[in-house]
């Protein structure tokens, strides 16, 4: 199974796989971290990542059966994204929200600029 059918299978189709051996592919991480995108699976998927050390199987039918049958989707952050917002925010001393609202309006260079600006050189 993909990760698109096991995400399926555990938002909205409810159905569990039909060989008994694709369990042992279920990516427990990558099924948490889909799941954290969306305000009421979060708890759910949180519940998870406290848990690894339980059976792939529990894991999966505990968020199958735990989880209202509903289509979710939630966008991946982009590395690049992240680090300007994360750029705009140390800068201009915001908020998420409103580093998020300043990214809207910037243009490529203005980011650039503000990222050369707080670079302090050294190694990472």
């Amino acid at each position: 199974m993909e990760l698109k059918d096991w995400l399926n299978s555990i938002n909205f189709t409810k159905e569990t796989p039909e060989d008994p051996d694709d369990i042992k592919k279920y990516p427990p991480f990558i099924i948490n971290k889909c799941l954290s995108g969306m305000l009421d699976s979060i708890m759910f998927a949180n519940e998870m990542n406290k848990n690894p050390h339980l059976d792939k199987q529990l894991q999966y039918d505990f968020l199958r059966n735990s989880l209202r049958k509903k289509r979710r989707f939630a966008p991946w952050l982009k590395t690049e994204k992240i680090e300007d917002l994360m750029a705009v925010k140390k800068y201009y001393q915001y908020s998420t929200e409103k580093a998020e609202q300043a990214l809207r309006i910037l243009t490529r260079d203005q980011v650039k600029y503000i990222k050369k600006k707080l670079d302090t050189g050294g190694m990472m």
